[in-house]
């Protein structure tokens, strides 16, 4: 053996490290990630573990997401970062993977005619998606805009060039966007385009599938919660990913029957060769739908082909679910989390929902070739939680504060683990370990694996929205008014 290839042998393994340019693993969801060597815990007095930490604004529900050097993430302005950006506004930030500082935001006032429409001080709650040098996302008000990750530091490309007007208030003078603004490269006002209506705040991770973009549009109740004043609206879009261009949608007429909101985001896998677009609407049911070949020559909106559906809860009532708004004891079934696929199956979390609805949830394994239940697990009264599966194990969180290990053959509880506070963010799992933060601020790591160890377990006193996030060697965690990068000594 050379010596140029006994120098090679002795060095390390080097970890796997990579970015996390869109929420959960590729197309298919599942919150598992490859990252090694990462930290179990971290000590916010001494600074143990922690690369850096930065303060957001008060309320951050926004996972974040890491591409090439960047961290995009969500918040509100009640920081602001800019003078000339003063009051309520729903603020997404593009920060230096390095140390954290600011590198541009876009910043969009409220939508001003009901607080329904986009709740105050919520910020911007949706996740970003890059692909190259654009990221994707949906805004507080209900738009679709596709971003230059480089900010205004190359130039205002792209076909839109109203940075100015967007950034003022309705009937206000444009202002002059500075080098700390977003240069958005196209915009589509869901409500004008789609015939949407917004309900509290958008909330969608958007999903590239070749030169497409789908997405759950966010349509939901009005202000009353018992009135559908869009019946007609899609819950699951197509835009052409180059231009912004509404190219299809379901035909599901899922509207009269959504609960709450439509927030929960669509995946892709393959079943037996063939592409599939998987999607849960507001009403409680998953889609199986081809995904969208090209436009029509005549620009008209088509309509996808749906495969199967599955019910999640097919005792629930069907019609004037609007009436069973406040009964926790019987009612209709939302899902708010991601349909996760791995190991050739399909897991949902869904119930009654967790603002209105009946106390009671579950995790569904499905089969995606013909949308079969597999089994069913009970979670707790509510669950908001995407899964994350992982060497045989499925992980789930629910509104009770409680993490569940179920088995992903059988459906059976492995163990549960009691927390601190309700869960709205995911379990994500890295490197044999399990990330988890509550509504009250009790961030924990616990040991994946069939035998429950709690590795570290710190109360923050901060309420945690958003889902852990690793990537390049660090673990992003997100609560409602700082970033931290925590990063193994």
């Amino acid at each position: 053996m050379s010596i140029f290839r006994i120098a090679l042998a002795l060095l390390p393994v080097a970890s796997f490290a990579a970015d996390q340019p869109q929420w959960g693993q590729a197309w298919t969801r599942n919150l598992v990630s490859q990252e090694q060597h990462l930290p179990d815990g971290f000590d916010p007095e001494t600074k143990k573990n922690v690369k850096w930490v930065v303060d957001l604004g008060t309320q951050t529900h926004s996972t974040p997401m890491v591409a090439d050097g960047r961290i995009f993430i969500g918040t509100n302005n009640t920081n602001p970062r800019d003078p000339k950006h003063a009051g309520d506004r729903g603020v997404f930030m593009c920060l230096d993977e390095k140390d954290g500082h600011l590198l541009w935001q876009l910043v969009v006032p409220k939508l001003e005619d009901d607080k329904y429409f986009d709740w105050p001080e919520t910020g911007m709650s949706s996740e970003a998606t890059i692909e190259g040098d654009r990221a994707y996302l949906v805004t507080n008000r209900g738009e679709v805009v596709c971003l230059d990750v480089h900010g205004m530091a190359n130039g205002n490309d792209g076909p839109y060039q109203d940075e100015g007007k967007h950034l003022a208030l309705r009937d206000q003078p444009a202002v002059t966007p500075g080098p700390l603004d977003a240069d958005i490269v196209w915009l589509l006002d869901m409500q004008e385009a789609c015939g949407i209506w917004c309900h509290d705040n958008a909330h969608s991770s958007i999903l590239i599938h070749g030169g497409h973009l789908y997405l759950n549009t966010g349509t939901g109740v009005d202000n009353t919660h018992r009135f559908i004043r869009r019946p007609e609206a899609p819950s699951l879009i197509v835009l052409d990913k180059g231009s912004g261009k509404f190219l299809a949608r379901d035909d599901e007429h899922i509207a009269p029957d959504i609960f709450h909101a439509t927030w929960s985001s669509p995946s892709f896998t393959e079943v037996d060769g063939k592409p599939t677009i998987l999607f849960c609407g507001g009403n409680g049911i998953t889609y199986s739908f081809e995904p969208l070949e090209s436009a029509t020559p005549t620009g008209e909106v088509v309509k996808l082909t749906k495969r199967w559906q599955y019910d999640l809860d097919p005792t629930a009532p069907k019609s004037n679910v609007h009436f069973y708004t406040q009964n926790k004891q019987e009612g209709p079934s939302n899902i708010y989390g991601m349909p996760v696929i791995a190991d050739g199956k399909l897991f949902i979390a869904g119930g009654g929902d967790v603002f209105w609805g009946k106390n009671e949830s579950w995790l569904k394994c499905v089969d995606p070739r013909d949308g079969r239940e597999v089994w069913s697990c009970a979670l707790g009264k509510h669950t908001l939680s995407s899964a994350a599966v992982h060497d045989g194990l499925v992980y789930a969180t629910d509104a009770d504060g409680t993490v569940h290990c179920i088995d992903a053959k059988t459906g059976t509880t492995v163990w549960t683990h009691p927390m601190n506070g309700t869960f709205w963010a995911s379990p994500m799992v890295a490197d044999g370990k399990i990330y988890l933060g509550t509504r009250k601020g009790n961030f924990s790591v616990l040991a994946a694996g069939r035998e429950k160890k709690l590795l570290s377990n710190l109360e923050l006193k901060t309420p945690i929205s958003a889902t852990v996030t690793a990537a390049n060697g660090v673990v992003y965690l997100a609560t409602m008014k700082q970033l931290w990068a925590l990063k193994a000594e």
